[in-house]
């Protein structure tokens, strides 16, 4: 049985790899809409490529609609995983990059300074570089600001990144 808006040769007129090609995409459709299964997919991919005729390939989609038919979502499976929107993955990055930032800043500020047995080995290892040996270091030295800022800009570099990528996907038609 012929029908019409599948655009293929009629009868037993031969059919061309652009009309296979044609069709395996029809197919796919057919599958991502839920209309066929993966094994009728592959059973029927397998008979347009072998296809010869405008009917054989015909036959192959007598069962679905013609055309680009939109898809009813309601006939869809439903996805079932959890999903996280870009958003909510930029949040959760974002604020767990300041808490690294914090906590390693904190920790870098708090620092007493050498203990005495680190002390001695810098003297040593300044003496034997030709380096003058200072006299004595303080107990609790000056905030080092290179400690204090540098993860904070690696926070701040990181939280840059993720929104870049989550823009970017966005963009290209993910989340």
């Amino acid at each position: 049985m012929e029908r019409a808006g599948w655009d293929y040769p009629t009868g037993d007129i031969r059919v061309s790899d652009a009309d296979r090609d044609r069709a395996i995409g029809e197919l796919s459709e057919a599958r991502l809409a839920g209309r066929i299964t993966a094994d009728e997919f592959d059973e029927r991919s397998g008979q347009a490529v072998a296809a010869r005729t405008g009917k054989e390939l015909t036959a192959l989609l007598d069962d679905l609609p013609a055309g680009r038919a939109p898809v009813n979502r309601g006939d869809a499976p439903q996805r079932t995983g959890l999903v996280f929107p870009g958003r909510a993955i930029a949040a959760v990055t974002a604020a767990a990059m300041c808490a690294f930032a914090a906590i390693i800043t904190t920790a870098n500020v708090a620092s007493p300074g050498p203990t005495a047995s680190q002390q001695e080995f810098l003297r040593k290892m300044a003496a034997s570089q030709g380096q003058p040996v200072p006299s004595h270091f303080p107990a609790t030295p000056a905030v080092d600001w290179v400690s204090v800022i540098k993860p904070a800009v690696i926070a701040a570099l990181l939280v840059a990144l993720v929104i870049y990528l989550c823009v970017r996907s966005a963009r290209a038609g993910g989340s």
